[in-house]
């Protein structure tokens, strides 16, 4: 995959060709996001007084559930290498309300862009970190080899310069005390060549990787940093619980620690997380985050049509209309307190999604329907595109199932004639009871290959053929029955 520097480079129909390899059909929305996206790398080159009046062209999407509208922004996030998140906006409800408020979602966000920059950050300094990682694993395996003290000299009370009369018996006992001191020198220093010896034999012991089971004591802190006080900025409920838990663990000295019991191997990964974690400029790592977030940042809300006010505001529905509410400032721009900083949403790309199936685009406040001028909407799926999504997609579902079955030493030889009555019959369900989308396709495998997963183990060394006629016997009745919830909930 492309370093994410040359991914601003891709155009609109590259874009479109990257998401063809995940997500069949649905040209248009795709051709919707890849020009949402190319104008977010353009917008980056213009001048700077220029720049900040080019907003986003937050985009809607309107289709049946299981068509790909979430994968689409998966996929676009994933492709420019952006900070992504995915929420319901039925999981918020309006301020003065007991729930998450909206702005959570930014917080949210952020915390994602924090990770991965981190991570990166992280994964450069990897190499770095090796050495360190080493010499501590050295000094669990061999306590007191690399810190031992070193000989200090007393100091005498004499001037410099001044010569001081001893008696004959003092010269004795310091000539005495010298030897002591000279042979006491000699033995730290032949301990010091034998620990010397013996850390380098562990050493190349160590990297040969013949010490990966011995166990070592290591402690592990339980609350490493200090609790975040994020509720003082403006933090959720969440935060205000997760802050005062690592007050009360700090002043229960939870902070020291505790010790456990752990393999080299274990403890090599406990302690190259400590490492990179001391190695990394925390506030370097917050800066560049916040300036992701906010240049590139995409934010899915799913579920938007469920906070439609349909006809008359009853009861809850004030409360709907109140999360559009809510929602409105957040996708015009406005300041988020996060414990990373203040963000500023003006320019992070909000993607909406929704069935509609009962309330209308236009049933959203007309405020945050000017919000979102691209309105795209996706084409329920038919057999064709049932057929190619088993098969065409990086990573299909054919190949999810038949590489699941070769670790039992199974093989799967599905036919064509398979793929298209799988297909016939997906659509046919849809059709006569709920449209999943190509989520029918998951019920569907699962049925003909429950008996093949259960048995998986009798069948080794095997290869069995899927055709047609299998698959009909496996779905015997399905698309004919009237009653299907067994089979689909």
């Amino acid at each position: 995959m492309e370093e994410i520097e040359n991914k601003s480079e891709l155009t609109p129909k590259q874009i479109v060709e990257r998401l063809d390899q995940y997500i069949i059909g649905q040209q248009e929305a795709k051709k919707a996001v890849a020009v949402a996206l190319r104008n977010r790398f353009r917008r980056l080159k213009l001048p700077e007084d220029i720049r900040d009046e080019v907003a986003p062209k937050n985009i809607l999407m309107i289709g049946p559930t299981g068509c790909g509208k979430t994968e689409i922004a998966r996929r676009l996030a994933k492709l420019c290498g952006a900070p992504f998140i995915k929420v319901e906006a039925t999981k918020y409800t309006e301020v003065g309300y007991v729930g998450r408020d909206v702005e959570s979602m930014v917080r949210d966000l952020m915390a994602v862009g924090y990770k991965d920059v981190k991570a990166e950050m992280e994964e450069q300094l990897r190499e770095k970190s090796v050495d360190k990682v080493e010499e501590r694993l050295l000094d669990l395996l061999l306590p007191g080899t690399n810190d031992r003290p070193e000989k200090k000299e007393e100091p005498t009370d004499a001037p410099m310069g001044f010569i001081t009369q001893s008696s004959p018996t003092e010269i004795q006992i310091d000539l005495n005390k010298l030897a002591q001191e000279e042979a006491a020198n000699q033995q730290n220093e032949e301990a010091k060549k034998t620990d010397n010896s013996t850390r380098e034999k562990f050493r190349q012991m160590l990297r040969e990787g013949k010490l990966e089971d011995r166990e070592v004591d290591i402690v592990v802190s339980n609350n490493p940093g200090m609790p975040s006080m994020e509720i003082i900025a403006g933090g959720s409920l969440d935060d205000l619980q997760s802050s005062m838990q690592g007050l009360v663990n700090m002043m229960r000295g939870g902070g020291r620690g505790k010790k456990r019991s752990v393999t080299v191997k274990e403890a090599r990964k406990i302690l190259t997380e400590e490492v990179l974690d001391s190695m990394v400029d925390h506030d370097k790592v917050a800066d560049e985050a916040k300036k992701r977030v906010e240049q590139s940042g995409i934010i899915f809300i799913d579920e938007i049509d469920k906070i439609a006010v349909h006809g008359e505001s009853h009861g809850q529905d004030v409360s709907r209309e109140g999360v559009q509410r809510d929602i409105l400032p957040i996708v015009e721009g406005s300041n988020v307190n996060t414990k990373f900083g203040v963000v500023d949403t003006t320019h992070i790309l909000f993607i909406a999604a929704g069935a509609f199936s009962v309330a209308a685009p236009s049933d959203l406040i007309p405020e945050l329907q000017g919000r979102f001028p691209l309105r795209v909407e996706l084409d329920s799926l038919h057999k064709e595109d049932f057929k190619r999504i088993l098969k065409e997609p990086k990573n299909s579902l054919i190949m999810q199932y038949t590489s699941l079955l070769e670790t039992e030493g199974v093989k799967l030889d599905i036919t064509e004639d398979a793929l298209d009555r799988m297909s016939v019959v997906a659509e046919e369900v849809n059709a006569s009871a709920e449209n999943i989308g190509a989520r029918r396709l998951h019920t569907i495998m699962e049925k003909v290959l429950a008996d093949i997963n259960f048995e998986a183990d009798e069948h080794k060394g095997e290869t069995i053929k899927i055709d047609a006629a299998y698959v009909d016997s496996k779905l015997e009745g399905i698309s004919q029955n009237q009653d299907l919830s067994r089979y689909i909930l």
